[in-house]
């Protein structure tokens, strides 16, 4: 009978924030696979665990992961953490789990501290609704791709970001979303020099080119309001004639009654006025 993989989530700053469902799954399981095992010694030491442990990461999961595999399916139990948070978040244990789901190998979720969450509630940004990015592909041409996305994502944005990075993700999110966008910036989550700095984008460029950045940083960033959508659309035909306005929606494929109702609901006027104005 196949053993059981245990996908456990490990504190993302403070020690204490470790479950004691985690602890006792790790000292209880055949082995640990860890994203980087020095890392996750500390913690077993910490804790006074001493189950064996081996790598899996990035760099070796193709050829790790059906070992790992081999293991289970022949009856040993596997505790699987990433270096802090929950494996599976931005990191090779996704793929770790896709191969236990093709080999039916029984698999479960042991919860704790993520940083997703932790940020965006520390934020004060909106909750209800939020869209996360993890961190941005190193290739332009993608990063480029995204960021057009989200330039009007309404939901909440979260993403993570290393500190040589930063400045040069803020400069490319000024040009992207505006630099008058609210961004809570997030360092060092439940550590000693936690730090919470909320402002523009623009304003966060002006620090951060003033006081290099150090430590782990998670970004949230608000959504694109429906206001800021309403003025812009109102700036865009501001511009126009009436006929020029109600032509801009027609070539969309609008019917001309249609354009017109479109026309008349932007303009805050009657219908009857835009017919008025567009046989002037």
């Amino acid at each position: 009978m196949a053993g059981t993989v245990y996908l456990c989530a490990t504190p993302i700053g403070n020690l204490e924030d470790i479950s004691l469902r985690v602890l006792h799954i790790l000292k209880t399981v055949d082995f640990i696979a860890a994203e980087d095992t020095r890392h996750t010694l500390q913690l077993l030491n910490h804790f006074h665990i001493a189950t064996p442990m081996t790598s899996y990461h990035e760099h070796n999961k193709q050829t790790k992961g059906k070992k790992l595999l081999e293991r289970v399916e022949n009856g040993e139990h596997m505790a699987l953490v990433t270096d802090a948070g929950m494996p599976g978040i931005s990191d090779p244990g996704a793929d770790f789990v896709k191969l236990c789901y093709e080999k039916e190998i029984p698999l479960t979720v042991v919860p704790g501290a993520s940083a997703v969450i932790t940020a965006l509630v520390l934020s004060g940004l909106d909750t209800r609704r939020f869209v996360f990015e993890g961190f941005l592909p190193s290739e332009k041409k993608q990063r480029r791709m995204i960021l057009q996305t989200l330039e009007k994502e309404h939901r909440t944005i979260v993403l993570y970001e290393a500190p040589h990075r930063l400045l040069h993700t803020l400069e490319e999110l000024s040009d992207a979303l505006g630099e008058q966008r609210t961004v809570a910036v997030i360092k060092e989550l439940t550590k000693k020099y936690e730090q919470v700095r909320k402002d523009t984008i623009k304003g966060q460029i002006d620090y951060y080119s003033q006081n290099p950045p150090k430590g782990e940083f998670v970004l949230v960033i608000e959504g694109f309001s429906l206001e800021e959508q309403k003025k812009q659309q109102q700036q865009g035909w501001q511009a126009l004639s009436v006929l020029e306005h109600i032509q801009q929606y027609t070539k969309k494929g609008m019917t001309e009654k249609e354009a017109m109702k479109q026309a008349a609901k932007d303009r805050g006027v009657s219908k009857r006025d835009i017919y008025a104005a567009a046989k002037k």
